[in-house]
């Protein structure tokens, strides 16, 4: 198979604001530059909510590819100003999780991700739509954007994914299950949940949570933690990051182009860690909506 190249000129952009952005923004011009990327601007970007806008300028100035610094939320919240547009999405894992990196197969550190970037190759991958919104990898209901939404910033900036795991617990003290609804056009399914995840890549939170979810296979997953028990779900991601054989033993998948999802209490949507929808919703894949740069398979 033919191997398409990458442009060898870019924007960067990075989240400062984000876990290692501030520190990690000179290290990067510095080593895209010596990896023979010809950077026509770089951006630190310290407010996030600037992000879409600076990378929408970069996109329209006719930079072939764009450079994202920051976390799945920075991800997330700048992709759609690249749908339709002839212009490669680069990404530089610079977040906490980092589930989209994981799920392209791109080195997590700094000089992996650079030269992934500056000898990879062109892919073009899936979106999910929640809404008119679209996100990288994925969007979850029940307690995940409980724990997003009030998480606070200096746990999750110093502990990481430890920061997140002491929160959960303190959370779910006063979680409550929900009703799922889920209708896919042919069939609608009722289900009691604790968690639903919306998944486009096989990670979330930075744990493989599926076998079946990908960026290339033009489905959603839906994977919902089935039942009322606080413990299952606790079970749940234990079994998953641990990879245990019984990982999947309390979850059901979903697997479809489009899904009408509604609960009853209504619940929060975290899209790639930012809470931003609220059900109901309607979920639906966006095949082959952008190109990324992405390794080479070896």
């Amino acid at each position: 198979m033919e191997t398409k190249r990458l442009p060898r000129q870019a924007i960067l952009v990075v989240n400062a604001h984000s876990r290692r952005g501030q520190d990690m923004f000179t290290q990067a011009k510095e080593k895209l530059t010596a990896a023979g990327v010809d950077l026509i601007a770089a951006h630190a970007v310290d407010d996030p909510d600037q992000m879409a806008a600076t990378v929408r300028d970069a996109v329209e100035s006719g930079a072939p590819m764009v450079i994202v610094g920051g976390g799945d939320g920075s991800m997330s919240g700048t992709v759609d100003e690249l749908v339709g547009k002839d212009c490669v999405f680069g990404v530089l894992p610079l977040g906490t999780a980092n589930s989209f990196a994981r799920t392209l197969g791109l080195p997590l550190d700094l000089d992996g991700a650079v030269q992934a970037i500056a000898t990879g190759r062109r892919r073009r991958v899936d979106l999910g739509m929640i809404d008119r919104d679209y996100f990288v990898n994925s969007a979850s209901l029940g307690l995940s954007p409980m724990i997003g939404q009030t998480v606070p910033h200096k746990l999750k900036r110093y502990l990481g994914r430890i920061g997140y795991l002491l929160w959960a617990v303190k959370c779910s003290v006063g979680f409550r299950a929900f009703r799922l609804t889920i209708d896919d056009g042919v069939k609608e399914r009722r289900i009691w949940s604790t968690e639903v995840r919306i998944l486009n890549g096989s990670y979330h939170g930075g744990v493989q949570l599926s076998d079946h979810a990908d960026v290339d296979t033009g489905e959603i997953v839906i994977q919902a933690v089935v039942g009322r028990s606080h413990a299952r779900l606790a079970w749940d991601w234990y079994a998953k990051f641990f990879k245990l054989r019984d990982r999947n033993a309390h979850t059901e998948e979903f697997h479809g182009k489009s899904f009408h999802l509604d609960t009853k209490p209504r619940q929060r949507i975290s899209i790639d860690g930012e809470v931003l929808a609220k059900t109901p919703v309607t979920v639906k894949i966006a095949a082959g909506a952008v190109e990324v740069a992405a390794p080479v398979e070896g």
